[in-house]
């Protein structure tokens, strides 16, 4: 098999990561390295406001979240 590494800033949203998405991504890591250090295993980190915190993935996935139809009005003005 072959495999590769994959930025997936790149793949996600295009150009180069800023220093902006390196921090973000340095702070999910150790939020979520410390949810594993605590045991808290079933939680996914969130960003609410500046704070990172365990969320129960029962919780996450509790709902479906869809976009806003004026969100998507917009993009679909912009993006076809």
């Amino acid at each position: 098999f072959e495999t590769r590494v994959t930025v997936l800033g790149h793949l996600q949203r295009g150009g180069t990561p800023t220093a902006f998405d390196r921090v973000l991504a340095t702070r999910f890591g150790v939020a979520g390295a410390d949810l594993a250090a605590a045991g808290r295993f079933g939680e996914m980190v969130a960003a609410r406001g500046t704070e990172m915190v365990g969320v129960p993935l029962s919780e996450a996935c509790a709902e479906i979240r869809g976009v806003p139809a004026e969100i998507v009005d917009v993009a679909t003005t912009f993006f076809g």
